[in-house]
């Protein structure tokens, strides 16, 4: 290992992982099995029909599995058997875990013993306890919904997703999922939006299903697989640089000579370490019914993934932030930092959480899977082709839900999907379409043509498998669902999926009355059919696009196409309170404009603060790292020069110069950046302020990284304090 030395935290942070040894994981699969460990921490439905009484537990199964309205007169006994199953496990308190504005995970700890006046204490956990909580909510954004001596925020029981326990070495906690609002009902977090949604959808798919002939008793909802990926890092680096510690990014950092052109760590060797981190967080999640599957190592160098199975939307959005908490924690056991920023380190890929997306339920299975016969290919058309008018006519809606200042490095980049919202088919899909335009349809093996009929007994099998997954594509169809791969990592899924619910229901809602209003007329229903069929794809066939979404080719044709490009969130951002968005989320009762532009704001706010920490932690690293760093390299250089010349040598002040010169470039990017931050900060208008730090201090940001990237090659290695690329992406 290197020598310890006093004044470079870079060369410590080094020596440190050469002799880092993790301690043994407490648990393991050779002592327990894990049918025993799943689900064990969750107060599921194996555990509810143990021990809730039957009344109650049908009662309560009504709520949960029909979207019954919940019978008030059942909370008492829930309560008391949830608190007796938490204590039997250890815990002491509970909280009602909830998703604020502001994209983080909130809590407050409340315990469930209070003292009984006789020196002892009594588990005390009511009815009225598990279904409202009260917040303290004064600091949590509301953009505007609110006064801030208002700050009272309540918490309301989401049934439908399963409390469970959190565990820690000193405790255990009850955590029961809850909605956010205000006292007057205002939607205050991300996930009560997304339950009216789902509502919604259940509504309107069933309008069509019915049309169809097709009833179940069960809701139709929104299904989830959410695909997330990350960066590990040793801790050590972490500390070593203060763009890690404070922005979860690199601000500044050199090309490394190898980065992920080799694809040599794309689906390779797990390293001993990180696999042994994987196995232990994975046991976590198993313990709280997370059915994650998949762990491989994505293309980036000390890039992973782990992927769950599908789940209703609701659920699986509850599992993912446990998934990102775990992540985060374990991560610390074994001295690694798990980063969920879009874009920590330049010139290397990002992390996505591609979001697989279908509707359906246990009766019906998935609407978005070809069937076996005629009459569900139909109905898997129709369904499709809902989907594509949404996305066509909700574009901007669905861009904006994955706008963020993390995730604007990464959208449009050649390892994530464009900014521009299109859907990827695959050709067959795209000619079955495509045929309902012409009214013909043409065989595979060229033969003649014939009239396309969506009629039972006349439509051909649809293929299951669109062909290759495209890549570049933001949203495309993989057999039995639609991939959104603009999501970010760090991000929660809830607005996506809430966008995409509302957009469905829309288009289902505008399909069962195409349907209903032509079968009033006199048409058959294969006649409607075909005509709702025919009708989507001529007026919204321009968001198909099978092609390459990384050329700028695709940019030109979706302008000409007439799609929105929004290529960062101060133009994307603005969509949410659109006309036609507002309309449809109030149409839908999911949220009121008052609710939307709320979320403009805070949205646009938390960008400008994010971009304002960022640039002055840019200013304050060039000025106390990487300045001194190459002031010193200047003083070697320079006193070299001199002994040289005392010496009457020959010598050449090339380097010199060219570090004075990088030095002098510094310190000018540093002083217009300063300038530039503070010219932001004096904006009033919000959405002026995010356009300022967008236009102007970003591109100040670039430039004087430019400056210190240079130096950084330039600076000898024990001179410079920084950890390097090659140092944190190849430390294992």
């Amino acid at each position: 290992p290197p020598p310890m030395s006093s004044n470079s935290a870079r060369l410590d942070a080094i020596r440190a992982i050469t002799t880092y040894k993790p301690e043994p994981a407490d648990f393991n699969f050779h002592e327990t099995s894990p049918m025993d460990v799943y689900s064990c921490n969750v107060f599921n439905d194996r555990v509810m029909r143990e021990r809730l009484p039957r009344d109650v537990y049908k009662a309560l199964q009504k709520t949960i599995r029909y979207g019954e309205t919940l019978d008030p007169g059942i909370a008492d006994t829930v309560a008391a058997v949830m608190k007796d199953w938490a204590i039997e496990h250890g815990a002491t308190h509970y909280t009602h875990i909830f998703y604020p504005l502001n994209g983080q995970t909130a809590e407050k700890h409340d315990s469930l013993f209070t003292p009984d006046g006789m020196g002892g204490v009594i588990a005390e956990f009511s009815g009225s306890m598990l279904i409202r909580g009260e917040a303290d909510g004064s600091s949590f954004p509301s953009g505007g919904l609110r006064s801030t001596f208002e700050a009272r925020g309540y918490t309301a029981w989401d049934v439908t997703s399963p409390a469970y326990l959190q565990e820690n070495p000193n405790g255990i906690i009850l955590c029961i999922p809850t909605m956010f609002l205000s006292w007057k009902g205002v939607s205050l977090d991300k996930k009560t939006p997304m339950i009216r949604a789902g509502q919604a959808l259940n509504r309107e798919a069933k309008r069509v299903l019915g049309l169809f002939g097709v009833h179940t008793d069960l809701p139709i909802v929104a299904y989830a697989g959410l695909e997330q990926e990350y960066f590990l890092i040793d801790n050590n680096y972490t500390f070593a640089r203060p763009d890690l510690l404070a922005a979860g990014r690199t601000l500044f950092g050199a090309r490394p000579p190898k980065g992920q052109e080799f694809s040599d760590q794309y689906f390779g060797v797990i390293p001993q370490r990180v696999l042994s981190f994987m196995m232990e967080a994975e046991r976590k999640l198993y313990k709280l019914g997370v059915p994650v599957q998949t762990r491989h190592n994505e293309v980036a160098p000390s890039q992973y993934e782990i992927a769950p199975l599908f789940e209703p939307a609701n659920v699986a959005v509850d599992h993912n932030h446990q998934i990102m908490a775990v992540l985060r924690n374990t991560a610390k056991h074994y001295g690694l930092k798990c980063l969920l920023h879009e874009k920590p380190f330049n010139f290397i890929n990002g992390s996505g959480k591609h979001l697989n997306y279908s509707i359906g339920n246990a009766d019906l299975g998935t609407l978005f899977n070809p069937g076996d016969t005629p009459q569900s290919n139909a109905k898997f058309l129709i369904f499709c082709a809902a989907f594509i008018r949404a996305v066509h006519k909700y574009g901007g809606l669905l861009r904006a839900t994955v706008a963020s200042a993390s995730n604007d490095h990464r959208l449009g980049a050649n390892e994530a999907p464009p900014a521009i919202m299109s859907i990827f088919l695959g050709d067959q899909l795209t000619n079955v379409f495509e045929a309902f335009r012409s009214g013909h349809f043409e065989h595979a093996d060229g033969g003649a043509k014939k009239s396309m009929n969506i009629g039972v007994d006349t439509l051909p099998p649809l293929p299951r498998d669109p062909g290759d997954r495209n890549r570049t594509s933001p949203v495309a169809f993989v057999g039995n669902r639609f991939e959104f791969r603009a999501l970010g990592s760090s991000q929660s899924a809830a607005d996506s999926i809430t966008a995409l619910n509302a957009m469905m229901a829309d288009s289902l809602g505008f399909a069962a009355d195409w349907l209903e209003s032509m079968l009033k007329k006199g048409h058959s229903f294969n006649e409607a059919l075909q005509s709702f069929v025919s009708h989507v794809i001529e007026e919204h066939s321009a968001v198909i696009f099978n092609g390459d979404g990384y050329s700028e080719a695709w940019h030109k044709e979706a302008v000409r196409r007439g799609l929105p490009d929004l290529r960062n969130t101060p133009e994307a951002m603005p969509e949410l309170v659109k006309p036609e968005v507002i309309d449809l989320f109030e149409r839908m009762h999911i949220m009121n404009r008052d609710e939307l532009r709320a979320r403009e704001e805070i949205y646009l706010g938390q960008y400008s603060k994010t971009i304002h920490t960022e640039a002055v932690l840019c200013v304050r690293m060039a000025r106390t790292d990487i300045y001194p760093s190459g002031l010193r390299y200047q003083k070697e250089l320079a006193d070299t020069c001199v002994s040289l010349k005392n010496l009457n040598k020959d010598y050449r002040t090339d380097t010199l110069d060219r570090i004075t010169a990088d030095l002098r470039s510094l310190q000018t990017a540093a002083d217009e950046l300063e300038k530039l931050v503070e010219k932001a900060e004096r904006f009033q208008g919000i959405p002026e302020k995010a356009r300022n730090y967008c236009d102007s201090v970003l591109p100040a940001m670039d430039r004087l990284r430019e400056a210190a990237d240079r130096l950084e090659t330039e600076v000898p290695g024990d001179l410079w304090s920084l950890p390097t690329y090659q140092e944190i992406l190849f430390s294992k």
